[in-house]
């Protein structure tokens, strides 16, 4: 832990003109909790400061990282469910969820938080991001996020204009940086990692054959069905989507480089079906072929 680690609490008034950037920083801070010590201290405004035993409902989002010691924490209503936690752990807490938490008494912990609320968040969760699964995330100890806290404490203290801006850039990397390294927390194997790597270097190479993911599972002598399950949790999509996209960017790039035809550059990628490849295109770009690459000609 860094040896300035203290009691850091901070709450933020907001103005109309941050408001308008989607998202702002309500509250952001640090602080040790002491091996039997009372929690939470009373250092906490009305409306954030709660009865452990009681619980309380947010009406923002906060993001928890715990660096040090363990704890429990319970959310929601009618089924509440108990998490145990450990360093290393972070929890997204949700507006209108009952929860509460609290250290071991024994072993106290150390936390880092930041509270936010916007449109921008309300529609990534509305996306299903975050839901329909406990929201606590397995991220393990990580420099940079705890240098992202202390970065958004300095600038929360310094209060300077436009310091809301410089906050939601961090909660938005905090955020990125907390669902990938949860998506990719099970990929410890240094010989599955490289294989899942080699397997997206064979794919690039063979954009312009007609390979199977069979294929690259039998190449990097693994069974296929342990390939795509791998794969999909490496990468967060199955290998024949994968494939897809490499195919899609590539007519893409032939589309705004090339003069060939849209029937060539269908032979050319191996389309199964190259009559269909117009439909295709147009289903997931939202315009023909000859659209798109008339629509790059004009913007050239």
């Amino acid at each position: 832990m860094p040896h300035h680690l203290n009691r850091n609490v901070n709450y933020m008034v907001t103005s109309e003109e941050d408001e308008l950037w989607g998202l702002t920083v309500t509250t952001v801070g640090c602080q040790k909790i002491e091996e039997n010590e009372v929690y939470p201290p009373k250092n906490h405004p009305k409306g954030y400061y709660f009865n452990p035993e009681k619980g309380r409902v947010l009406n923002e989002y906060q993001l928890l990282y715990i660096t040090n010691g363990n704890g429990v924490f319970t959310f929601g209503t009618s089924n509440k469910q108990t998490c145990y936690i450990t360093e290393g752990k972070m929890f997204f807490l949700m507006p209108g969820v009952w929860h509460t938490y609290k250290p071991i008494q024994k072993s106290g912990w150390n936390e880092y938080w930041i509270g936010f609320k916007g449109d921008i968040i309300d529609k990534i969760v509305e996306e299903g991001f975050f839901i329909n699964r406990p929201p606590v995330f397995t991220i393990g100890l990580n420099e940079r996020i705890v240098d992202l806290y202390l970065k958004a404490i300095e600038i929360a203290n310094e209060e300077r204009a436009g310091y809301q801006q410089a906050l939601l850039g961090i909660v938005m990397h905090i955020l990125g940086l907390m669902y990938y390294r949860d998506k990719t927390r099970d990929f410890q194997d240094e010989d599955l990692i490289q294989k899942m790597n080699k397997a997206k270097v064979i794919m690039r190479e063979s954009v312009y054959k007609n390979i199977s993911a069979e294929d690259i599972a039998g190449e990097l002598n693994i069974s296929y069905s342990g390939f795509r399950r791998a794969f999909k949790e490496f990468t967060g999509t199955s290998p024949s989507k994968y494939m897809v996209e490499l195919k899609l960017n590539e007519a893409k790039l032939l589309l705004s480089t090339t003069s060939q035809s849209v029937k060539e550059i269908a032979y050319s990628l191996n389309y199964e079906n190259p009559d269909y490849f117009p439909v295709f295109f147009k289903k997931r770009m939202g315009m023909t072929p000859l659209e798109y690459r008339n629509s790059v000609e004009v913007k050239g």
